[in-house]
């Protein structure tokens, strides 16, 4: 018997505001929104924002969901096709809202990544595995 990862809820202060920038911005279809909980479509495993405060209220109040937050506390990690969409799509999430943090560039573990945040600034990344070619084989 083991788990399976079904989830990951984003705890947000303001859903509304970071329902619009995962919608607008990443693409993401929404399957459910409401004030204090959105759910997106997505293959896999489900992707939804919760309001932080009100999960004290289903942990017994418990004080890291009321309390501000410091650093970060998760990231995203979205794939692309090819190292040049990685470079597209990092140009079209930063003209539409994120904000950028480090610019897509090649790095030494075979990947393609750019970094930009959310309106909450939670850093997540894009990236693609670069191909395998006579130099770098």
């Amino acid at each position: 018997m083991g788990v399976k990862l079904e989830g990951i809820t984003i705890l947000a202060l303001d859903v509304p505001r970071l329902t619009s920038f995962y919608r607008d911005v990443l693409g993401f279809k929404v399957l459910v929104e409401e004030d204090h909980y959105t759910e997106f479509e997505n293959n896999g495993v489900r992707l939804a924002i919760f309001e932080a405060p009100l999960m004290a209220d289903n942990t017994n109040g418990h004080h890291s969901f009321v309390e501000e937050r410091r650093g970060q506390a998760f990231e995203l990690n979205f794939e692309c096709d090819s190292p040049e969409e990685v470079y597209i799509m990092y140009d079209d999430f930063v003209s539409k809202g994120a904000t950028g943090i480090t610019a897509p560039k090649v790095m030494s573990w075979g990947h393609t990544t750019g970094f930009f945040a959310d309106p909450e600034g939670n850093i997540h990344s894009l990236f693609a595995v670069n191909p395998i070619t006579p130099e770098n084989a």
